[in-house]
């Protein structure tokens, strides 16, 4: 018998069953005075499940629950507790703890802590507890790291902002993104589809910068202002030198991506930040397409408190809807919705659901 709370989660046993899942009990950290514990209502699918799961982001502790996208309902809180109350339907993304002492903590940067621990898969240190993620009954969590979630923001909806939103909209807001600049995203993806819908809802001129046509009227209906395909003969020719900002979302930079021909549409000084994270992805520069507009090359990663709240009420007070296909949470359809994430077969993010019949009322 455990000494620890438990909860049940679908969980993987390892790298090479990565689309077995199965329901487990597992232990939980103590309830802290800062903590927050919430009742799963559902949890969004990210690609960084898939790359955890299937040993695409190294060596994990297994067996594992990902989902780090989760919404559900505070059913109690820490005596120390101030950011939540008792019933609030809450969300919860991928970070769930940092030190809040050191320099990165105290301005809003957070994410870049180096004592930062993510939503599942982290050791707590005064217990060998491994964090489990959204695809379970509760999550229990420090308050820092719950955010309440607009009234005029459904579940299913504000689930997947937790993650591809806040992820998309930090770098917008970071880099200036609104009235009279031009942003170019690359790639029209989860994360990709965010970056769009968050960008004209800032205010700026916003382009899609795909391999294809193929995404080319879904970027209208998101509101893109222009859209590029790459396959098109002198596709960046009209648009050197003309945008302040790219956010590439980019899931390949092997052979035949062209770095040199988006570098060269910045204006000067402009700014290219990465925030997809492919698997064993090296990025080609070469030090010559930096010199002709001085661009600027960087990433981001997630995003504060103080944004993910900003983030969250914009969607809620421009009414941006998440592009979302919602799944009963079952073992198998956790199998098939990885699969298909995997094969790039979504328009453009998953939510789980129904977790109710899955864990009881």
């Amino acid at each position: 018998m455990s000494n620890f709370d438990q909860y049940e989660g679908f969980q993987v046993e390892s790298p090479e069953t990565w689309t077995q899942f199965r329901k487990n009990k597992f232990n939980t950290k103590p309830f802290g005075d800062h903590d927050v514990e919430i009742k799963i209502e559902c949890c969004g699918v990210c690609a960084s499940d898939i790359h955890t799961i299937s040993g695409g982001w190294g060596a994990q502790n297994f067996p594992l629950a990902v989902g780090h996208e989760i919404v559900g309902k505070a059913l109690r809180v820490g005596p120390k507790v101030t950011l939540i109350k008792e019933g609030q339907r809450v969300g919860v993304g991928a970070q769930s703890w940092s030190c809040l002492e050191c320099r990165q903590c105290k301005n809003d940067n957070e994410t870049y802590c180096a004592q930062q621990m993510d939503t599942y898969g982290a050791v707590w240190p005064d217990t060998g507890i491994v964090s489990q993620g959204g695809f379970s009954s509760h999550v229990r969590t420090h308050e820092h790291w719950v955010f309440p979630i607009p009234d005029a923001l459904p579940s299913h909806l504000a689930a997947p902002m937790l993650c591809a939103g806040i992820t998309s909209y930090s770098p917008l807001v970071r880099n200036g993104a609104g009235p009279g600049k031009k942003v170019a995203v690359v790639g029209l993806g989860g994360l990709g589809h965010f970056a769009v819908l968050f960008s004209k809802a800032l205010g700026a001129e916003t382009w899609v910068i795909s391999r294809s046509h193929s995404k080319e009227a879904d970027a209208k209906q998101m509101g893109a202002d222009g859209y590029l395909a790459t396959g098109d003969k002198d596709w960046n020719k009209d648009h050197l030198m003309t945008f302040d900002l790219i956010i590439s979302t980019a899931n390949n930079f092997g052979e035949g991506f062209d770095l040199s021909g988006y570098l060269a549409l910045l204006d000067v000084h402009g700014k290219w930040i990465s925030v997809g994270l492919p698997e064993e992805a090296t990025m080609n520069i070469k030090p010559q397409d930096l010199l002709g507009n001085g661009c600027l090359i960087g990433a981001s990663h997630l995003g504060s408190r103080r944004e993910m709240l900003d983030m969250l009420q914009l969607a809620a007070d421009k009414g941006i809807k998440s592009w979302v296909e919602t799944v009963p949470i079952t073992p198998e359809n956790l199998s098939k919705t990885m699969q298909r994430l995997r094969n790039n077969d979504v328009r453009y993010r998953f939510t789980m659901t129904d977790y109710d019949k899955a864990f009881g009322a």
